[in-house]
């Protein structure tokens, strides 16, 4: 077998991000069969692995396990914080039992992305689907906020939704509410297909605490007595199938009959009885896992089989560790054309210019941080544009200090204050961008790299100034208007 393009990928949806031993034994035997050492995984708690050229027949002997081809989905994974329950604060009515009886109702693969979240939780994102169920303060019920494929904005279904109501309000909106723009005229043509009687009022507004980002790594204690959770963290994301073979097999061993993916690319294993945790941990010894990580490594999140970006997060995280500095509580992202920002900080590369796509350029970066430095606000404020590689990691210190000098001072969030987010009015501010290759000076940081310091206005440019990127006159620079404070399309 040859495996195809590093870049042609394809995934296994995983409903929830929760599967049993036996099931994950399956997908590694069809790995296997495939020629494969390693699986990854996917933002939406998914599993992913590259195409291998003439698998057909080797796939149709898994007839359980569907392929999908990215970045094409014809089907979308669930989501939901089950991996949270027991090991991380959650809302007291909402346990591991509640999220698997939800997960039950989804007897067909579902073409939206839907999220299944708990507020007061941090390792799974709240606001990344379309449909998007966030448990309320009243039991069994659930806010829901939607953002359609074709919507710009979140809006707030007019009532809470019954658990047991979840995958029928779901499968009713996929099928008959998709040309629909209005969170009003959905809830009122669900309401004539499914009985309403279930749905209650809205009695008061969703709130989210600010909590900060945990750590998902290592052997700890649960919240039940003599039990233990292990998370598990690749900083390549490639996890070998011998090592997760044999943890399958002490699953079973030890009657553990889930394990969770995260939406930070790793597992976490609930329940280990406390007479099995000597046995974990000489199978972590025997297969040499280091399970100690520091949390500068564990707090980011990056596209899936992107070498680019994992050696910028390593450029990174060097720079930090040489600073020895503190990130506790953030959470740092490299996006790519696929992904969703749900960390607090966001580095964006640059599109090349049509115009020097021939030469071979540096690339240049954005750096963007969520309000309040949460990003469940699903607003997101330029910190810096076009800046060279070796600028990020003190630009990134920077931000650290600011959040960490806020800290304590960041609001509990109403879902009245994400409306007026997703509805905010954009702010904007005069740049001037080179007609020749894009490239954008903006006064606020000025240009070190030709020793024009931040502030300077454009026109106070000396005359011979030129492009940084493509050496075009001063006069190659038109004005236009740039957007500084934006909503992110979570889509």
């Amino acid at each position: 077998m040859v495996i195809s393009n590093k870049n042609k990928l394809q995934r296994i949806l995983i409903k929830g991000g929760v599967l049993s031993p036996s099931e994950l034994k399956q997908v590694i035997s069809m790995a296997e069969a495939l020629g494969l050492k390693s699986i990854s995984f996917g933002s939406r708690q998914d599993i992913v692995l590259p195409f291998v050229e003439g698998q057909e027949k080797i796939v149709a002997q898994f007839p359980n396990i569907e392929l999908e081809t990215l970045p094409k989905k014809k089907h979308q994974n669930i989501t939901c914080s089950y991996v949270a329950s027991e090991i991380l604060s959650t809302t007291q009515w909402v346990g591991s039992a509640t999220y698997l009886y939800i997960l039950e109702q989804f007897r067909n693969k579902t073409t939206l992305e839907i999220n299944i979240t708990d507020p007061k939780q941090r390792l799974v994102p709240l606001f990344t689907g379309h449909l998007n169920f966030i448990a309320s303060h009243h039991e069994d019920y659930w806010y829901l906020y939607l953002k359609l494929p074709t919507w710009d904005k979140h809006q707030r279904y007019p009532v809470l939704i019954y658990t047991w109501d979840i995958g029928k309000v779901s499968a009713m909106i996929e099928k008959h509410c998709l040309a629909l723009d209005k969170a009003n005229l959905i809830f009122e043509t669900v309401n004539q297909l499914v009985d309403s009687r279930n749905n209650r009022t809205i009695d008061k507004k969703l709130e989210i605490p600010f909590v900060m980002f945990p750590y998902y790594e290592g052997m700890n204690r649960t919240g039940v007595e003599n039990s233990y959770w292990l998370g598990l963290y690749w900083r390549n994301n490639n996890y070998y199938l011998d090592f997760l073979n044999a943890l399958c097999d002490l699953c079973l061993q030890c009657k553990i009959g889930k394990i969770c993916i995260t939406p930070w690319k790793s597992i976490i294993v609930k329940g280990i009885p406390t007479s099995f945790k000597l046995k974990w941990e000489k199978l972590l010894g025997k297969f040499g896992i280091n399970v100690r990580h520091s949390l500068l490594e564990l707090n980011w999140h990056l596209p899936v089989a992107d070498k680019t970006a994992l050696d910028l997060k390593r450029f990174i995280i060097r720079n930090f560790d040489q600073n020895d500095i503190s990130t506790y509580g953030l959470t740092f992202g490299i996006s790519s054309p696929y992904s969703k920002n749900f960390t607090a900080i966001v580095i964006e590369e640059n599109p090349k210019p049509k115009a020097v796509q021939d030469f071979d350029i540096r690339p240049t970066y954005n750096v963007l941080y969520a309000k309040s430095f949460d990003p469940n606000t699903l607003q997101y404020l330029t910190y810096a544009q076009d800046v060279d590689k070796i600028e990020l990691p003190g630009l990134l210190m920077e931000l650290s200090r600011l959040f960490f000098e806020q800290l304590g001072e960041v609001p509990t969030i109403s879902d009245l204050a994400i409306e007026e987010t997703a509805v905010q009015a954009i702010s904007q501010k005069e740049v001037y961008q080179c007609m020749d290759c894009l490239t954008v000076y903006d006064a606020t940081y000025g240009n070190e790299a030709q020793g024009i310091a931040a502030t300077t206005a454009f026109g106070d440019l000396p005359d011979d100034y030129v492009c940084s990127i493509c050496d075009s006159p001063k006069s190659s620079f038109k004005a236009i208007i740039m957007e500084i404070n934006r909503s992110v399309d979570l889509n």
